[in-house]
């Protein structure tokens, strides 16, 4: 049975616009977590709060409201393909229905969850498995989607056991240009596409902080996008010893500062209207600095 994926392919142009920063800033990604147990309880709502919520991180500057069922923290469990569904479903739904233009992704790795949210409203699949799921590559070439290929050593259950590289960045760089290579075969944009390092997916410290100093190194086709997810994470605890979660929105602000000199496309962020307030406060040094390059 052929699906219609037409209402995507109208929001085409816009889905590449939010990939790619031209202004001085990069674009923000709102986190909607649809779960009982993602390692920042502030992100987790459901149903008609979750829907209020994402209307406003679009009022607050979000480009995009990333919506998840499954909580893919260190140590977390999966959850059923039904119980993912019902989680997301019913919150793209009433995205879409708020907002007819506004940009919304999928976090998931799972083909079902992401064909689901596609059909309900979803623009782009933010897959963190990589797209290691041949079904999903084939998703993703058939609608025309956006995609955010994330690098993950592992599986969320033992992914921060023991994570081990010959050379982390020259081995993720290397996952990442494979998968997008891929794609590009299959006749599909890499302006489409979005590449994310996995900060804190498989990874030390140390490997994430040189994936960071990496910046736009990463990406080795200038038409494909960059993202970094930091928010609130372990480095951000490690860096500001700040052990709770709830305590790291400065420290993680301090990397978001550096993000414009990395070359980044998208920051997938908790606290939306924070990082809207904090881009608008460098603005004008930023186009100042712009004039003097």
């Amino acid at each position: 049975m052929s699906v219609d994926f037409s209402p995507l392919a109208a929001r085409r142009d816009a889905i590449i616009a939010g990939l790619h920063a031209l202004s001085p800033t990069p674009h923000l990604m709102g986190i909607l977590n649809a779960t009982d147990d993602s390692f920042f309880a502030g992100s987790r709502h459901h149903d008609s709060a979750a829907v209020e919520l994402g209307i406003q991180m679009w009022k607050d500057g979000a480009t995009w409201v990333d919506v998840g069922g499954e909580s893919t923290r260190p140590g977390a469990l999966p959850v059923t393909i039904e119980e993912e569904i019902a989680r997301v479903i019913p919150v793209i739904e009433g995205l879409r229905e708020a907002n007819s233009q506004g940009l919304i992704s999928i976090d998931t790795r799972h083909t079902d969850v992401a064909r689901a949210a596609l059909l309900a409203g979803a623009d782009l699949i933010n897959d963190v498995s990589g797209l290691r799921d041949p079904s999903m590559l084939d998703l993703v070439v058939e609608s025309g989607c956006g995609v955010c290929i994330m690098h993950m050593q592992g599986e969320p259950g033992n992914m921060q056991k023991n994570p081990t590289y010959l050379n982390c960045v020259e081995d993720v760089q290397a996952y990442l240009a494979k998968r997008l290579e891929e794609l590009i075969e299959r006749g599909h944009d890499p302006r489409l596409v979005c590449l994310d390092p996995g900060i804190g997916f498989g990874k030390t410290h140390q490997d994430n902080i040189d994936l960071l100093e990496a910046g736009r190194n990463m990406v080795a086709n200038e038409h494909a996008g960059l993202l970094w997810g930091v928010s609130r994470k372990s480095l951000i605890g490690h860096l500001a010893q700040q052990e709770d979660a709830k305590n790291r929105l400065a420290g993680t602000l301090g990397i978001a500062a550096v993000a414009r000199s990395k070359g980044i496309d998208v920051l997938r962020v908790h606290d939306v209207r924070e990082h809207a307030d904090l881009f608008a406060s460098m603005s004008p040094f930023s186009r100042k600095a712009d004039t003097t390059e």
